[in-house]
């Protein structure tokens, strides 16, 4: 069983279940008389006992595996949480959904997951795996280095909090990682079908699935990418595209595309919300612009806008759409 830091679910259950309220302890009853002037005849009391840690929360139907990637030198775990009926149903086989940004993507999945999938009426059951970050990387290490496709990375980034400069362009060795020993690992034990895998990502995730169209589409049957980082590098996934349509004459996937109304330049304007340099509505739109103009036979978009949302606020409602899109009730 999955055991996962108590601060990230209650972060979890507040966005998706509202704030839930403490009942007080009950008064305690003043004392009597009789207590206050009883005689101290009774022998001391003893020592309290040791305090002991309260149990962890604990995600039913999840494990956590560890998995060497041989090519990169690094180890990452992997989170996999199953359906409430895979025990019961030992023939059946589901569909996988893999998430990158595991610390935050992983309970806000499973959990939406569970609530609009409504015990499979909602939407078809399928097999979470959460992509976690490198053994002793911070998060913002790990993404920036294994998310990004190019060495050239925004120069206003900060190190981490361990003080190493950031590092970035690992993407297809993080591909390859996917490609060569998650997937068969995922498949070599689970009831799955390969055919129907999906790969959902957000920010940096999608930047990281954006790389994955464009170089090996059919590691994955559909891809929700939300908000991508299309400014990276000036544009550079644009630039790739174009490069992708000279060779090739197909693209064969099923693209979910989504971002917030907000994640655009808004000159003069104080709202906080609106981004301050990249206008990643306007990249999208052309990204998307581009995709439709080459006129691959088997590829397939759909795209929403998130009203009222901006980069970080975005993802509940594009991944909440996005497994609508992927997992129909079947």
């Amino acid at each position: 069983m999955l055991r996962f830091p108590r601060v990230i679910v209650a972060a979890v259950a507040v966005l998706l279940l509202g704030a839930c309220q403490r009942s007080s302890p009950p008064p305690t009853e003043p004392p009597t008389h009789a207590d206050a002037v009883a005689p101290t005849t009774e022998p001391a009391a003893a020592p309290p006992a040791e305090e002991t840690a309260p149990p962890p929360y604990t995600l039913t139907n999840t494990e956590v595996h560890s998995l060497r990637a041989q090519r990169l030198d690094r180890t990452y775990p992997l989170l996999v949480s199953l359906p409430r009926d895979y025990a019961r149903e030992p023939t059946r086989r589901y569909p996988v959904l893999f998430v990158t940004d595991v610390n935050y993507a992983f309970p806000l999945v499973r959990s939406i997951g569970a609530m609009v999938g409504d015990k499979g009426t909602g939407l078809e059951d399928f097999i979470l795996v959460g992509l976690g970050y490198a053994d002793g990387d911070s998060p913002a290490y790990s993404r920036r280095r294994d998310y990004t496709p190019t060495v050239r990375g925004s120069r206003n980034v900060k190190p981490d909090e361990s003080g190493r400069p950031p590092l970035h362009g690992e993407a297809e060795g993080y591909r390859r990682y996917l490609a060569d020993e998650v997937i068969p690992f995922v498949d070599a034990h689970y009831r799955t079908i390969p055919s129907r895998r999906i790969f959902a990502g957000h920010s940096y995730g999608a930047l990281l699935g954006t790389h994955m169209l464009l170089t090996e589409p059919t590691m994955f049957e559909r891809y929700i990418l939300s908000s991508p980082s299309l400014w990276y590098d000036d544009r550079v996934m644009l630039a790739r595209e174009r490069d992708f349509a000279e060779s090739h004459k197909d693209l064969p996937a099923k693209v979910f595309f989504a971002i917030g109304s907000y994640e655009t330049v808004r000159p003069g304007s104080t709202d906080p919300r609106y981004n301050r340099e990249d206008d990643m509505i306007a990249d999208l739109s052309a990204f998307e612009a581009q995709l439709r103009a080459h006129r691959y036979p088997s590829l397939q978009i759909t795209s929403t806008r998130v009203p009222d949302e901006d980069h970080l606020g975005a993802y509940p409602t594009a991944i909440t759409r996005g497994l609508r899109w992927a997992l129909p009730p079947r």
